[in-house]
């Protein structure tokens, strides 16, 4: 277990880095989503390996900082990259990143990953709205002794996406053009892809897209008593629907493409809370 001065003292360095702005809202980008960062107003950037106890972020497309500043006309605290459990950290230190932004005040969470289409009837560059998940293995954060200094033992996770949230997302969306999937997200740990056959059992479990972060960092956030915003970019389909190998680049270059509406219905949903 991290002890929680671990925490305290990870929030003591970052305060120090960014004096008297106070973040409202955490967005964790995930892969080929990390340029929105970049439209961060007034700046303050603080790396992940500068940070006492914070670990860092290996994957592709990842910068592993965070850009503090304004968004919209809201104070957000960006993470550039998140952690993830195939890069060889336990659940706990996944989520490190949500529990060093509860102590500095942030109360609302929107987290974003690069995702595979499950449901047939998605196309790769779509966004979906995420509305629940499912997690099949046991890795959550919160096995191990409980720190009720970040929340309960047993937390509700009955509405782990804010229903509130959602429905301002949906109305952002048709202010925007943007089109909108809504569906359940399903996590398998990776870093292999999926097998067809894990694929097959996905969808007949309700999940629309699978990928490799977000259930944890959503369970510590929910359990940390945030309100919840995430969003899963098809990247790609799933295993065994096409005939061709899943590839990292293929990732990445989807995310490029999609930058444009994703900025544009991120940046609506930012004017709206």
């Amino acid at each position: 277990m991290i002890p929680f001065e671990h925490y305290q003292e990870s929030a003591k360095y970052i305060r120090g880095k960014i004096g008297g702005f106070q973040p409202e809202i955490l967005l964790i980008l995930g892969s080929g989503l990390g340029q929105f960062g970049d439209g961060v107003e007034n700046p303050i950037i603080v790396p992940y390996k500068e940070i006492p106890h914070f670990r860092h972020s290996t994957a592709p497309g990842h910068k592993g900082r965070f850009v503090f500043g304004t968004i919209a006309g809201k104070r957000v605290a960006v993470m550039q990259g998140r952690i993830h459990l195939y890069e060889g950290y336990t659940p706990e230190e996944a989520v490190y990143g949500v529990r060093v932004m509860k102590l500095l005040g942030v109360k609302t969470m929107i987290v974003t990953n690069a995702g595979g289409a499950v449901n047939l009837d998605y196309k790769p560059g779509q966004i979906m709205l995420i509305s629940d998940q499912i997690l099949l293995f046991p890795m959550t954060p919160l096995i191990g002794p409980n720190d009720e200094r970040f929340g309960v033992r047993f937390p509700d996770m009955s509405t782990a996406y804010t229903p509130s949230l959602r429905a301002l997302a949906r109305e952002a969306a048709k202010e925007t053009g943007v089109h909108l999937n809504e569906g359940v997200y399903i996590y398998f740990p990776g870093p292999q892809y999926e097998t067809p056959a894990e694929i097959r059992a996905a969808r007949l479990l309700g999940a629309d897209a699978v990928g490799m972060s977000t259930v944890p960092e959503v369970i510590a956030a929910r359990h940390c008593g945030m309100d919840i915003l995430g969003f899963s970019l098809s990247t790609n389909m799933a295993a065994g629907i096409l005939d061709q190998p899943l590839t990292e680049e293929e990732v990445l270059e989807t995310g490029e493409a999609c930058k444009e509406s994703f900025s544009k219905l991120m940046l609506r949903i930012l004017q709206s809370m």
